[in-house]
């Protein structure tokens, strides 16, 4: 059998394979952040399809970090009831499901009363303010994520991941291109990996130590004075000291270019595990799982990464939008390639509330 279908566990959540459905903004959400039944039969459907557990879409653990339209919302305790149904859901269809908890800092959107919140302002834009955070301001986030993470727990998720990933607020303040604080959350590593290690305890306050704590963080930010890879190994060994669970490895900001965090044109299998190098380095420094995202789509590829120990799991996203089957279909001894064409149409329709869906896959039953 192949290791990608062993069994294994994270802090005592069982896992029935080593395939991960990578945190997706589906765009299906209630304006308010509400789960909706549209997004429980999404989960639903990814759990039915042989995943072995499911990360949520970014969920904005406090109203001035939403990013984007339709987001899924963790920041009351009026949402909790929504979320209990959908995680309910995915129980009885035999999945697991991690509460993904972000706050988007900088690039969120300007809600009523609520410029964004900057880690540091290095080029104010009259047209769009951003509010520089204070120590005050810091003290709240982290609880957010605290709060945040004892609601994912009482909806009954199976663990929790921090985002500090793709620029949103806590890869902001790893990276010295964003963080130009002079006190101690600026400057060196361990200073600006400082908020990370705040939310991990208020976490880990909220939740206990048996539950599983994971973190999606960038290898690199692929930006000019971005966050280094040597420096987000140096943040993540802090992580792991502390007690984190297991780690998704990521990279590239919106900012990037060619090389964010979902590349176009993977339609070969040297194309596919575009951060294994970095993958490699991490797991030789740190001894914790290791999720691999980033343009897989060839089972032989998968079994490749877990085989040579350089991942202990394999995290898709946009091969799961076209097919959410594809596990089941794989374990079932097809295992051609995913049908993804990694062209990305796939977001539009996320962001305009219609919900993401493949539109290629669309495009190719029309003609």
């Amino acid at each position: 059998m192949s290791r990608l279908f062993e069994t294994t566990e994270i802090n005592g959540m069982k896992l029935s394979n080593r395939f991960v459905r990578a945190a997706t903004h589906e765009g299906m959400a209630e304006e308010d952040g509400t789960a909706t039944p549209k997004l429980t039969q999404t989960m639903v459907d990814l759990a039915k399809g042989g995943v072995g557990f499911i990360i949520t879409s970014h969920m904005y653990v406090s109203p001035e970090g939403k990013a984007g339209p339709f987001q899924l919302g963790i920041y009351s305790d009026d949402l909790v009831d929504g979320l209990k149904s959908m995680c309910d859901a995915v129980h009885n269809a035999g999945g697991k499901i991690v509460a993904q908890l972000s706050h988007a800092g900088n690039s969120a959107v300007e809600t009523a009363g609520h410029a964004p919140y900057a880690v540091s302002v290095f080029k104010e834009n009259p047209e769009s303010p951003r509010h520089e955070l204070t120590k005050e301001d810091i003290k709240k986030l982290v609880q957010a994520f605290g709060d945040a993470a004892g609601r994912a727990k009482e909806a009954r998720f199976d663990g929790v991941e921090i985002h500090s990933a793709h620029g949103y607020l806590l890869n902001q303040f790893l990276s010295p291109l964003h963080n130009l604080r002079k006190d101690e959350y600026g400057g060196s590593i361990e200073n600006r990996a400082r908020v990370h290690m705040e939310v991990y305890n208020a976490i880990r306050e909220a939740v206990g130590r048996k539950y599983p704590v994971l973190i999606k963080i960038n290898n690199e930010d692929y930006l000019e004075n971005g966050l280094s890879l040597e420096d987000s190994v140096m943040a993540s060994k802090m992580l792991a000291d502390a007690g984190l669970d297991a780690i998704e490895l990521s990279g590239g900001t919106p900012d990037s270019g060619k090389l964010g965090p979902a590349r176009v044109g993977i339609n070969k299998e040297e194309k596919e595990a575009y951060f294994r190098e970095a993958a490699a380095v991490f797991k030789k420094e740190i001894d914790l799982p290791l999720i691999l995202v980033g343009g897989m789509r060839s089972f032989s590829v998968a079994e490749q990464i877990i085989d040579s120990g350089i991942a202990d799991y394999i995290s898709m996203c946009r091969p799961l939008v076209r097919e959410p089957g594809l596990i089941k279909r794989w374990q079932s001894g097809d295992t051609s390639p995913s049908t993804c064409k990694s062209d990305n149409l796939c977001f539009g329709p996320a962001m305009s509330g219609k919900g993401i869906y493949c539109v290629t896959e669309e495009k190719e039953g029309e003609k």
